[in-house]
């Protein structure tokens, strides 16, 4: 009696081991899951890997977007050698224009070897597309270029200027800068008026005063 019990409780351990090892190893697997992961990654040869690839747009929470947006990106290199990134395109062509932490263009920028380069965010390089066609909350075709001519074709999630990425979408353009300061030279322009007013008094003594000085000139010749 006491043995069919043991031989019972050790069948049912071994089955709970067994279940538990086939989870395990289903577990890392999101389509096993069901869950889409949350960021992008993508991996080229054997010492690059992007991490976190993010489109961020404007504050719109969902929907279709066309317009400008930004590139985040954590790109590490367990290589020996710095490695060179030079293009990003988002889409159907909307290649991204990289600048450094001051805003300054690059032409590209270096991921050093045994280190790590974060694209996007204060303090930090950028990558901005002057327009992408986009569904926010969705993923978009992205493909990186570097300069040892490696590249890889992976998808971004899309996500809005909002929450973690806050302050990582595209600002208003610099064009809109100068309108305001339009306004400054018309209100100029109209300050000139009165200056302008005060011409009649300078003409009343202006022509006056000239025509005596002109006689003057010949007065002062003939002596």
């Amino acid at each position: 009696m006491s043995r069919s019990i043991r031989v019972g409780s050790i069948a049912a351990i071994a089955a709970l081991a067994i279940a538990s090892l086939s989870s395990c190893s289903a577990g890392n697997k999101a389509e096993t899951l069901e869950i889409k992961p949350d960021n992008a990654y993508a991996t080229v040869g054997t010492d690059l890997r992007l991490n976190n690839i993010v489109v961020i747009t404007g504050d719109e929470s969902s929907g279709e977007h066309t317009g400008p947006a930004n590139v985040s990106v954590n790109i590490s290199n367990t290589g020996t050698e710095p490695v060179e990134l030079q293009s990003i395109v988002v889409g159907d062509g909307g290649a991204a224009a990289f600048a450094d932490q001051k805003g300054a263009p690059l032409g590209s920028i270096v991921v050093p070897a045994g280190g790590a380069v974060l694209i996007g965010g204060e303090g930090n390089p950028s990558a901005k597309v002057a327009s992408a066609s986009v569904h926010v909350g969705g993923f978009v075709p992205t493909a990186f270029a570097f300069k040892n001519g490696e590249k890889v074709a992976t998808e971004a999630a899309v996500s809005p200027n909002k929450g973690l990425y806050k302050g990582w979408g595209p600002t208003a353009s610099p064009a809109a800068v100068p309108s305001k300061a339009a306004g400054s030279p018309s209100a100029s322009a109209g300050a000139a008026t009165p200056s302008g007013t005060a011409a009649p008094s300078g003409t009343a003594a202006g022509t006056g005063a000239a025509t005596p000085a002109g006689t003057a000139s010949p007065t002062a010749g003939s002596h």
